[in-house]
């Protein structure tokens, strides 16, 4: 019996219990005399939402528990525990249920008999990949902005950062329903791209370094690339002219090695949406027009502002300078609407912990539009990282010069480890990456933990199958050791945990999860074979437990795979 069918076992039972309570209400009401009245008059609705199970935490309480007596106790008339003990009398009559009992103030506390709860290992080897995945976002439309980097350096390590958990977070949502678009903001208008050109400029000339200009070896780097593609000589040009040149060119060669560097971490875009767009396709006065119509718009000290402080905001925002340039929010209100109008109905752009005093403008703007801040717009804030080797600090980059980058870090610890360690804690701390602990092979390393356990499933199907065993049987009755009882239990929680991470946008819950199925799976096959020993007959119960070790090894991928992080099957 999985989950999802003991859910809708529940939830049918608690129907049943709550209808003939307000039909025995209603009838004691009619029935009673004048100045009657009964209890429950109308039905009580039940979803399965309300039909949640949790794992308890002490095994012997039971497989699953439930709080839903509580939920409904007082909407019918009645106490929690007394709810709950019908409950757990016809929630008895189901197949597959061993045992029903009602603790503390009205948790529902179920176990399965043993072969209702192995089904399970069956149930996930023939869903295969598509275990795990569900229908919270089902058919929603859902842009996801993260990385976003300046095309005037290599990605540096808060990127790394974002690319890893944007991805990751990508991967969850799409298991869910969820219709993604990964999407890139590419920053082509303004200073900074200036200050770049002007470096590649000076770089090429011999010149130093601008006060404000950027180093790093890659700026040699890509002078060089640009003087290849120029016919002539870059000196006998005008500097305006040589400046744009570098701009042009010099822009197209960074972002063309930021993608590249991407894509070997394992992250595309579907968009790479260019910041300059807005601004020649007239989008910026789009928006403004949009706003104004809704009435935020107005003219002061011969500038045009947006009045925010109408949603929230601690003070009314500049779109247009009283010079006529755009101020930078212009552009973020024509990327919003451009979003929008692009049909998607949530947009969730990832920023690192210097942009939080950009949230109350951004909601404010979503606001202005019509929207709903939070459900049409997100902003998530991530924390900083930092690389740690021999207790101390790792700062200087042999690339850039000054900070550390993706390249940086992939070469120290490679891709898988480098995601994995970047996804596993929440956005909301900070964290440093042990380089010494990552590079180890053993279990002290954790993405080495749950790959190993992996490799170990295949390497028990390979000797299984040298040994004659095969899954030409299944008998879930079988499952009786306690080492079963918990694998099977922590398997049944990967649904749960995927639509979790996908409703608090919150990936490191599913590294934490295959890190806890990694070391329930370690303690199965240390205490239960599938392989006979010396001339003992192949059995059924090694047939059966061969499936349990198949659905182990699929958990552990799938969990792997929204992750971004692969699932060798040697080691």
């Amino acid at each position: 019996m999985t989950p999802a069918e003991l859910s809708a076992s529940l939830l049918a039972v608690v129907q049943g219990v709550l209808e003939r309570r307000r039909a025995d209400e209603g009838a004691a009401g009619e029935g009673s005399g004048e100045g009657a009245t009964a209890v429950v008059t109308a039905p009580v609705a039940v979803t399965l939402a309300d039909a949640v199970l949790e794992r308890p935490k002490n095994r012997d309480h039971g497989d699953w528990s439930s709080n839903i007596a509580m939920k409904f106790a007082k909407r019918v008339g009645t106490n929690p525990r007394e709810l709950a003990t019908a409950i757990a009398g016809e929630l008895m009559e189901e197949d597959g249920i061993a045992s029903v009992d009602v603790a503390g103030p009205g948790f529902i506390n179920i176990t399965l008999e043993a072969a209702a709860a192995g089904a399970l290992a069956q149930s996930i080897v023939e869903a295969g990949d598509s275990y795990g995945d569900g229908t919270y976002y089902q058919g929603v439309t859902i842009d996801l902005e993260f990385v976003s980097a300046n095309p005037t350096g290599p990605i540096h390590l808060g990127g790394v950062r974002w690319a890893a958990v944007g991805d990751s977070l990508a991967r969850i949502f799409q298991a869910v329903g969820g219709l993604v678009t990964r999407e890139y903001y590419f920053n082509d208008h303004g200073t900074q791209l200036d200050r770049f050109s002007g470096s590649l400029l000076a770089s090429a000339l011999g010149e130093p370094t601008p006060e404000d200009g950027y180093g790093g070896a890659y700026i040699p780097e890509i002078a060089a690339r640009v003087i290849e593609t120029y016919d002539g000589d870059i000196a006998d040009l005008p500097r305006d002219e040589a400046q744009e040149l570098f701009r042009a060119v010099g822009v197209e060669f960074m972002f063309a090695d930021i993608k590249k560097s991407l894509h070997d971490f394992g992250v595309d875009f579907d968009v790479y949406f260019h910041e300059n767009s807005l601004h020649e396709s007239h989008a910026v006065e789009r928006a403004i027009a949009r706003l104004r119509e809704l009435g935020h718009i107005y003219e002061a000290d011969g500038a045009t502002w947006l009045r925010t402080t109408t949603f929230g905001d601690d003070r009314d925002r500049v779109v247009i300078k009283s010079d006529g340039e755009a101020a930078y929010i212009a552009g973020d209100l024509a990327y919003y609407l451009d979003k929008r109008e692009r049909g998607f109905e949530r947009n969730l752009i990832m920023l690192g912990s210097d942009h939080h005093g950009y949230i109350g403008r951004m909601m404010a703007m979503c606001a202005a539009f019509g929207d709903t801040p939070g459900v049409n717009l997100e902003i998530l804030i991530g924390q900083l990282v930092n690389l740690v080797r021999d207790g101390e600090p790792v700062r200087m980059s042999k690339r850039a010069g000054t900070v550390v980058t993706m390249e940086d870090l992939v070469d120290a610890v490679g891709v898988d480890a480098g995601r994995y360690a970047l996804v596993r804690s929440s956005i909301d701390s900070m964290i440093d990456i042990d380089l010494d602990l990552l590079t180890k092979r053993s279990n002290d390393n954790p993405v080495f933990y749950v790959q190993y356990a992996h490799a170990r499933t295949q390497a028990v199907a390979r000797n299984a199958a040298s040994s004659g065993v095969d899954r030409s049987a299944f008998d879930a009755s079988l499952l009786t050791h306690p080492t079963e009882a918990a694998l099977l239990g922590a398997l049944s929680e990967l649904p749960r945990v995927v639509q979790q991470a996908a409703e608090l946008r919150e990936p490191h819950r599913v590294a934490r999860y295959v890190e806890e199925v990694a070391g329930t799976y370690h303690r199965w096959y240390d205490a239960c074979r599938v392989t006979p020993l010396g001339d003992e007959e192949v059995t059924d119960l090694h047939r059966t437990r061969l499936w349990l070790n198949a659905a182990a090894g699929q958990v552990i991928r799938n969990g792997l795979g929204l992750l971004g992080v692969s699932a060798p099957e040697r080691m």
